[in-house]
């Protein structure tokens, strides 16, 4: 079953009444062709040096496979040893409520060992992102329950780790160097012409 998406309810000041804003999920934000046959997906943690180190890995087979491959970041971040892995997370969907996900997801690895609240709404800022409420929305953890549903699909997933990638909705099992996801994305791309075909016709 599907959850459903989180809302925040805003109030206008004269009347009083509700104004719902549905939060836009990490699920629905990608980058590459959205038309492209191949998805890649990744289960990241933003103060992991793997997931950073991948990261110019997933630039390059962008480019490799311009107009065949989309990508979609997923959040799972460790808090057992990354203390600041959760906030950046939250900080990642703030800036992706304005349509700046992307730019602040490589802020985010190229500062990753400066990932304090206020750091945060620095590179918010830096990325173009205008909320003034920006640093107040991270204390009050309000896409908290985003990042945890993101968790919480990769556990059902079998992530137990990251980096952890899924090609087309299969878990990737290889190392995620360039060479191998290369190969893995071209193996799916194949599938796909060959899920395209159409089937020939029996002789009567």
């Amino acid at each position: 079953m599907g959850r459903t998406l989180p809302t925040i309810i805003c109030y206008k000041s004269d009347m009083r009444a509700k104004e719902t804003v549905e939060i836009i999920p990490t699920k629905e934000v990608f980058v590459g062709d959205p038309k492209a046959p191949v998805t890649l997906m990744e289960y990241g943690d933003y103060e992991s040096e793997a997931c950073a180190k991948v990261n110019e890995v997933v630039e390059k087979l962008l480019k490799q496979f311009e107009g065949k491959l989309k990508f979609n970041f997923r959040h799972f971040p460790l808090t057992r040893i990354h203390q600041h892995a959760m906030k950046a997370a939250e900080a990642s969907l703030g800036a992706a409520q304005e349509g700046k996900f992307w730019e602040m997801h490589s802020m985010l690895f190229a500062h990753r060992r400066r990932l304090g609240a206020i750091s945060l709404r620095e590179y918010a800022k830096d990325c173009g992102v205008v909320n003034k409420k920006f640093l107040e929305d991270l204390v009050n953890s309000t896409y908290g329950w985003q990042v945890r549903s993101d968790l919480l699909e990769g556990l059902d997933k079998g992530v137990r780790d990251v980096p952890a990638f899924f090609i087309n909705d299969e878990l990737f099992t290889g190392k995620p160097t360039f060479e191998n996801l290369r190969k893995g994305i071209e193996a799916a791309l194949r599938q796909q012409k060959r899920k395209k075909k159409p089937a020939t016709k029996a002789r009567a």
